[in-house]
Formats: structure tokens, C-alpha cells, sequence
């Protein structure tokens, strides 16, 4: 599949963005330099005949991801909560992607939750409403349960989604192999490997199964957390793809006139929104990576309520002490001991200038601090920053490639509440409960605890292992055995056999 089907593919998506309007929407939004907006125009245009027409009564950006399909919609969910970087006018537009898109059929939708559940869903449930929400992977219908009249949110997935949504990452893996070929310098940045890290996360949301296990642990470690809340899942009315949840009714967090109008504090929830995000990574190294307005709602209570549990991230204890080590230099202004976090971590290759390269975070960071965080361009700050790794060497990290991206989201959400919001000024009581407990002496005691806990366990074997690895050392070693001189004699004959085989073929053939 990654030839000529995905030169196509590609051809369509230019001639998609061209026929829609869209090409021109997104030069401007990314600031496009003035040649390359003539140079794109120019190119795509004899094309654009090939490209799909889309939805006419969508915007002209959302036309034309919503015609291109489910890969590329995603992709405009997370630029959607960035107006500083694609600009507002675009980032409305996008925001129609979170659940607005055009919804299947109830009949489909029900024909499905009866093939899935195996009973009629008359019997299952006494209501069961039109769409309310309809994304790039499901869409959801409020019903009411039958035997206990909860209502509650089924998630039904688009039929054909995974095979859709394969034929997209496919060509993303042409692009990644094209853009690796043509520009080495890219290949640090490890493209191929990006696209791999996604479309394993994006596929594990095509089995809401596992979104189900995701939501239950969620919820789980998050009971505690003040001011938010997790629906609780149904189990008997799940499966591979359908997915039940509590009903979560609340105010959609992406409207800010009605959070206005209900009386909440929107400068409360966009410090809440980050503050939960970091603590859910780093306490629990287990957080909600698809955290955009579509997915978050507030109650009338004033909680959070968070849904949509498709793609969750993961990261290990060494990697969140690392990661907290490096907000946490960045708030202390200390970038010295953020760029030997870097080297430490592996992060940067050992060969480069540790000074320099503190040098040069001082750059990133010093600007924000003791200014107003409206008058910060994340699009300028995200350039210097891909230019401080190319100049020292850093390679993409596929492990913090859905923390980094979810934080994008996440601080985007926020400003989109409070405009002036200091992401480092909120992030800074988290960061620092998390340092106090986990680096230093008290987490140093409690790492040797747990190893002394790991060597309990295997303290039986212990005596076992150790008399087999000093019996292994004072065994010699076998005798080499020495060629068998027969070997070139054979391989003469071999030889001389193959030539006459080969006289006799070609005198004959």
C-alpha cells in the first residue's frame, strides 16, 4: 500500500486544501512566508480539480479535513485549541471538529449496539435519543437504561472507522518516509517513528474495550481529586464497539457565554484544568491525553467533568521525575540544572556543551517569566525551541510525544478560559509537592525500600543463582574446535561442479 496509492493520496490532500479554500486559511493562520504562500497556490491549483468538495455549508478549513477523514480530523482537534498559534478565526473553525461532525444513523447506530451486545435494544434501554455529539471516531446518543432508568451515554463507533483510518496512517508513513529521504536533517526528529507511536495509541481508540479499562482506572485514581469527576462505566452494556458511561450533564467548557451565564469562574477552571492535567501525569503517571473543550464539561456544582477516554497516556516513574525536574528548573529560572537533567536523562548527546546549552534554555525560558502571558507567541516560542534542538542534537523522545502534544492541548484549553493565564505561576504548587516527594532523601529511602522488597523476593533463588554463576566462572572453557581441512577441498569441488554445470547449460540452452 505505500507507493503509488499514497503518492495519490497525498496529490488529493494539496488538491483538497486548494478546492475547499483551505489552502489559503492555513498559509495565513501559520504565517506563511509570502513566496511559499505563491509557490503552494501555484502548485496545488492545476490539481485541484482531484480534490474532494466536502461539506459546502462547513467553514472552508473544516470542509476540507472532514472530506480528507478521520487522521487528519484528529489533527485538527489539537491545532483547534491553539489561537495563538493558527490564529482565532481558524481555531473557531476547528473547533467544530471536537463533536459537531455529521452524525450516521440511528438505525446504524442501533443495528450495531445489537450486533455488538446480542439483545434488541428495545430491551436494553426505554429511550434512546438522536446523536448529541458526533466526532472523528463515534458518536454518542443519550438513553435511558430499562432495568434501572439511569441515563446514561452510549458511544457508538462510525462504521467502517478502522479501515478509513488505516488508509490515512498509511499514507502518513509514505509522507514520514518521503520527508526522511529528502531532508536528513528531519531524520533525527524520527518521523517514521512518530507516526508509528500515534497510530498504535489511535488504534487502541478503535477498541472501546480497552477505552472502557482506561476510564475505570481513571476514575479510580482520581476520586480524590477535588473539583472533578469521572462517569462511571457500565460494563453489561459494553463492548468492542460500544461503549456506556454515566450521563454527564454539565455546561461544554469550549462555551464561554455559558459558563458565564451559569455563574462559574472561568479564571478557576482554566488554573484547574492544568493543575489536574499535571497532577494526573506526574502523581499518577496516567493522564487523559485528549483533553480539548469537546471532551470536558462543567458541572453545576462548578466540577470538571471529563469523558472521552480513547487515548490515554502512560509514562514511568524515571521519566515523570525527569520530566518534573525540568518544569521545575524552568520555574526556578535554574537552566543550568535543566540542561544536566537533559544530559543526565540521555536527552542530549554527551559530546555537546552543557554551558551552551543552558545558554540557550535561559533564551526559552527567561522571556516568559515577569510577563503578561497574552503578549507570549507559543508559535515563535516553539520555533526557537525546534532550532535549540537541532543545534544540540536532540532526538524526538516517542515516549513524551503524547505528554508534550496533551500539554499543548491543555494549556491552549486554559488560556481559551483565561487569556492572561501564567502557565508557570500555576504549574509551580505541583510541580513542587511532586519534587518534595519523590526527589531527595525521602524518595531515595523509598526507592531502596522497594529494591530491598525485589531482592526479598528473589531471596530464594539467591543462593542458587550465586553458586551457578561461580560454577560458570571456574568451568573452562570448551575447546575450540579447529576447521576440518577437508572444508577447502569441498568447496573446490563445489566450485568446479557449478562451472561444468553451467558449460553444459549454456551449450545447450
Amino acid at each position: 500500500m505505500r507507493g503509488p496509492h499514497n503518492i495519490w493520496r497525498l496529490i488529493r490532500t494539496g488538491a483538497t486544501l486548494e478546492r475547499t479554500g483551505a489552502m489559503r486559511v492555513v498559509l495565513v493562520a501559520f504565517n506563511a512566508p509570502p513566496l511559499l504562500r505563491v509557490v503552494a497556490r501555484v502548485v496545488a491549483w492545476p490539481f485541484a480539480w482531484l480534490g474532494h468538495r466536502g461539506d459546502p455549508s462547513l467553514p472552508s478549513a473544516t470542509r476540507a479535513l472532514t472530506a480528507l477523514g478521520p487522521a487528519y480530523i484528529k489533527f485538527g482537534q489539537i491545532l483547534s485549541t491553539r489561537p495563538d498559534v493558527v490564529g482565532d478565526e481558524l481555531a473557531v473553525q476547528l473547533r467544530v471538529l471536537q463533536d459537531k461532525l455529521p452524525p450516521f444513523s440511528i438505525d446504524t447506530a442501533r443495528a450495531m449496539i445489537e450486533s455488538e451486545l446480542e439483545q434488541p435494544v428495545d430491551t436494553l434501554f426505554s429511550e434512546f435519543s438522536a446523536p448529541v455529539a458526533a466526532a472523528s471516531i463515534a458518536q454518542v446518543h443519550r438513553v435511558r437504561v430499562a432495568a434501572t432508568g439511569q441515563d446514561v451515554a452510549v458511544k457508538v463507533l462510525r462504521p467502517g472507522i478502522e479501515r478509513a483510518f488505516r488508509k490515512d496512517i498509511d499514507a502518513f508513513y509514505f509522507a514520514a518516509a518521503v520527508i526522511e529521504a529528502l531532508s536528513p536533517a528531519s531524520r533525527r526528529l524520527r518521523p517514521t517513528d512518530v507516526v508509528a507511536h500515534f497510530e498504535g495509541v489511535v488504534l487502541g481508540e478503535l477498541d472501546l474495550r480497552l477505552e472502557s479499562s482506561s476510564a475505570s482506572e481513571f476514575a479510580a485514581n482520581t476520586h480524590r481529586d477535588k473539583g472533578f469527576h469521572v462517569p462511571a462505566v457500565n460494563w453489561a452494556l459494553s463492548a468492542r464497539r460500544v461503549m456506556t458511561l454515566g450521563w454527564a450533564d454539565g455546561v461544554p467548557l469550549g462555551d464561554n457565554d455559558a459558563i458565564d451565564a451559569a455563574g462559574h469562574d472561568r479564571r478557576v477552571l482554566g488554573e484547574r484544568v492544568l493543575q489536574l492535567f499535571l497532577n494526573h501525569a506526574l502523581r499518577d503517571g496516567f493522564f487523559h491525553a485528549d483533553m480539548h473543550q469537546g471532551n470536558l464539561k462543567v458541572g453545576a456544582n462548578g466540577d470538571i467533568l471529563c469523558y472521552d477516554f480513547g487515548i490515554m497516556g502512560r509514562i514511568d516513574e524515571y521519566t515523570r521525575r525527569v520530566y518534573a525536574e525540568i518544569l521545575f528548573g524552568f520555574i526556578r529560572k535554574d537552566y543550568r540544572r535543566v540542561a544536566e537533567v537533559h544530559f543526565e536523562a540521555g536527552y542530549v548527546p554527551h559530546d555537546r556543551d552543557i554551558d551552551e546549552f543552558a545558554r540557550a534554555l535561559r533564551a526559552v525560558g527567561d522571556p516568559i517569566f515577569g510577563m503578561d502571558a497574552s503578549h507570549i507567541s507559543m508559535g515563535r516560542l516553539l520555533s526557537y525551541l525546534f532550532e535549540v534542538t537541532e543545534r544540540f542534537g536532540m532526538e524526538t523522545r516517542t515516549e513524551l510525544i503524547l505528554l508534550q502534544r496533551t500539554m499543548v492541548v491543555v494549556e491552549g484549553v486554559a488560556r481559551s478560559l483565561n487569556p492572561q493565564i501564567n502557565i508557570w505561576e500555576v504549574a509551580r504548587p505541583i510541580v513542587e509537592d511532586y519534587i518534595k516527594e519523590n526527589v531527595g532523601p525521602k524518595a531515595f529511602l523509598r526507592d531502596i525500600g522497594l529494591t530491598m522488597r525485589v531482592l526479598a523476593r528473589f531471596g530464594p533463588k539467591l543462593p542458587q543463582m550465586a553458586e551457578q554463576a561461580l560454577l560458570n566462572r571456574s568451568d573452562p572453557p570448551p575447546p575450540r574446535r579447529r576447521p576440518s581441512r577437508l572444508w577447502p577441498v569441498v568447496w573446490m569441488l563445489f566450485g568446479a561442479a557449478s562451472v561444468a554445470v553451467g558449460m553444459v547449460l549454456g551449450k545447450y540452452l
